[in-house]
């Protein structure tokens, strides 16, 4: 469809085409190893620093600093996280192990799933969530979303004779609730006894609110998409045409937008090319 268009359209496309250097006179010039392209205006859609082995590169901030365009700082966004080897030393055996929680990275928390790899946590939640965490600070689970406070110590009331990691295991899957059991309550904790219930309430709010420390990323290799990027605000916000640099537009991930999960991307992509394409 999108070959039709182009064709509908008249559009010239260069193929194998390695683009070594851009300079502007009266027009725009591209030097390439097919040549050299001029033009009036220029459109910047080479995307972003995710996934390198599909050639993602940084030529787009190249571009934007030599005409003077700020870039505001980019890491990595929608990302695993990894964590250091005391955590992984509990971590390590629930690797493929998933649950429903809320992951909380400073003011933003997502319920989705969440998933244990052999390098530390990822799926859905940790992904939305780590768009909003910055090396160093801490991330706040709840592996309980559903569970009262008291919800421990009432289904221990009604099953005196369970052991503490089986109710559990009523939330969570088993393995993983005997491991957060453990890392947790300890494991004499696990024969708490029904006359117990602050004890149980105590360890129900301490599952709600498990923090963590991130020891890093997966990094532009696994990530989905990056955060930063060229600063909007040095951006028209109605054609994506740089105020500092008349005829140069950039687009998609290039610029500092970054969506959540669930094709907000992919929108942006189109949306902001189709706002260029209309004032070019």
């Amino acid at each position: 469809m999108l070959l039709d268009e182009c064709e509908a359209a008249g559009v010239a496309l260069e193929l194998n085409c390695r683009v070594g250097a851009v300079r502007r006179g009266e027009r725009f010039v591209l030097e390439t190893n097919r040549g050299a392209f001029e033009s009036e205006t220029l459109c910047v859609a080479t995307g972003g620093l995710p996934i390198p082995k599909l050639g993602a590169s940084g030529f787009a901030f190249e571009i934007a600093k030599q005409f003077a365009v700020p870039v505001t700082p980019t890491r990595p966004g929608l990302v695993p996280l990894t964590f250091s080897e005391a955590d992984l030393k509990w971590m390590r055996t629930l690797s493929g192990v998933s649950a429903e929680v809320i992951a909380r990275a400073g003011k933003a928390a997502f319920r989705e799933a969440a998933l244990f790899t052999h390098r530390g946590l990822s799926g859905p939640a940790i992904l939305q969530a780590s768009s909003y965490w910055a090396r160093g600070q801490s991330i706040e689970i709840n592996w309980l979303p559903d569970a009262e406070d008291g919800v421990l110590a009432k289904r221990k009331r009604e099953r005196p004779k369970a052991q503490l990691k089986t109710v559990l295991a009523e939330f969570l899957p088993e393995r993983l609730a005997e491991t957060l059991l453990a890392h947790t309550a300890g494991e004499a904790q696990q024969e708490i006894g029904a006359s117990k219930d602050a004890a149980l309430i105590d360890l129900t709010r301490a599952l709600k609110a498990f923090a963590l420390t991130p020891a890093g990323d997966e990094g532009y290799a696994k990530a989905e998409v990056m955060v930063g990027g060229v600063d909007t605000d040095a951006l028209s916000q109605k054609s994506m045409e740089a105020r500092a640099a008349p005829g140069l537009f950039f687009v998609g991930e290039a610029t500092d937008v970054t969506g959540w999960l669930g094709g907000y991307n992919f929108q942006w992509a189109w949306a902001s090319g189709w706002a260029a394409g209309q004032a070019l």
